[in-house]
């Protein structure tokens, strides 16, 4: 669009960002140039795509991309965004739906803000009574429902960005100054735990903290950049301690697209001790490299033992590392247990199949949760 009319890409972008609708800023672009494009602006009601975090390995990593920075306490809970214009308050999902009859706390919580219109970015998350969260599960379950319940365990939101506040549209700010409309009008309890810091001791102290009260890591921002909406870039990073297991390979699936022709999605299982079975906790086809998809695709076709459809079983000999971010309750596997967000560190060689983690330790991990 931007090439087709002679305007500015960043100024395509932004009027995308804030209009919602491509087709329209195309128009725009064609028929008044960069003065068009300068007249889309947030709207009340109409939630942006939220900005997006991309992972560092470790606060070293991050640190070593932005610094000075800003460390916010990283909530494992479910993204929002909330608009209020007079007494009017809308709760969206971080996929835009409208949930604000499921959450009357967050919209209540908004609604007593001294402002006359506001846009919030930030999590809601269920606490436990000593304030460590709960399984992210749980906070989610609020979310299926068309209303809240007397009896639902309440949600905490904390808010970690202002978009708009009082007329005044703030995405093109950088963040500190977003981050000074958040404190001028927000009380500090529902504003996450924040600091500056620009070595990287000081990162992973704030990193250990976030860990001891039970969150999953920290985020890491630049003080100076604008909201970008529905973008991942290198201005939020988010560093999280994952965990590690080694699992057996129980079956394997065709990839599609590029990866037509190879096997891709791991049927992942840990050991059982007493039966000397394995259970299934989950699939991943994700941290696989062109190399290790070929390698993997011959490995596998040598332990197959049948074939259902596009899943090749094989036989449970092959041990793989899997890191991933924690393990939540699910009906759809035999051990009632499925990991979140899995995925390959590596194969290990080194290991046989009797070696690998077993299902006890998987339960002690979401017990620890």
């Amino acid at each position: 669009i931007a090439a087709a009319n002679d305007v500015p890409a960043p100024e395509v972008r932004r009027a995308a960002m804030v209009g919602g609708e491509l087709p329209a800023v195309a128009v725009a672009a064609r028929v008044g140039g960069v003065d068009a494009l300068a007249e889309f602006r947030l709207t009340l009601f109409r939630p942006l795509q939220p900005m997006l975090a991309t992972t560092a390995e470790s606060t070293t990593a991050a640190l070593g991309k932005i610094s000075p920075a800003v460390v916010e306490f990283k909530l494992d809970g479910a993204r929002i965004q909330v608009h209020r214009d007079g007494d009017r308050v809308a709760v969206y999902t971080r996929n835009l739906r409208d949930v604000t009859t499921a959450v009357p706390e967050i919209a209540a919580a908004v609604a007593a803000l001294p402002v006359s219109s506001i846009i919030l970015d930030g999590e809601a998350i269920a606490l436990r009574p000593d304030g460590r969260p709960y399984p992210f599960q749980v906070t989610m379950s609020r979310f299926g429902a068309r209303d809240g319940t007397e009896h639902a365990i309440e949600l905490t939101p904390f808010f970690f960005d202002c978009l708009h506040v009082d007329g005044i549209d703030l995405i093109d700010l950088p963040a500190h100054a977003r981050a000074a409309h958040l404190a001028e009008r927000l009380p500090a309890d529902v504003l996450p735990p924040r600091r500056i810091v620009s070595r990287e001791e000081e990162a992973a102290t704030f990193l250990a903290d976030a860990l001891a009260e039970g969150h999953e890591g920290i985020m890491v921002k630049s003080p100076d950049a604008p909201y970008a909406a529905g973008r991942r870039g290198a201005a939020w990073l988010k560093v999280k301690l994952a965990h590690t297991l080694d699992l057996v390979v129980l079956a394997v699936e065709w990839g599609s697209g590029r990866r037509q022709g190879l096997l891709s999605n791991l049927h992942l299982g840990a050991r059982d001790p007493e039966t000397g079975t394995f259970v299934m906790l989950g699939k991943t086809f994700k941290g696989l490299s062109d190399e290790t998809l070929r390698w993997q695709t011959e490995r596998f076709l040598g332990l197959e033992t049948h074939r259902e459809g596009h899943v090749v079983h094989v036989r449970p000999e092959q041990v793989v590392e899997i890191a991933f971010d924690g393990i939540q309750t699910s009906s759809r596997y035999p051990g009632g247990m499925a990991l979140r967000f899995a995925r390959v560190k590596g194969y290990r060689e080194d290991k046989s199949a009797a070696e690998a983690d077993t299902i006890t330790t998987v339960r002690a991990i979401l017990s620890g949760q």
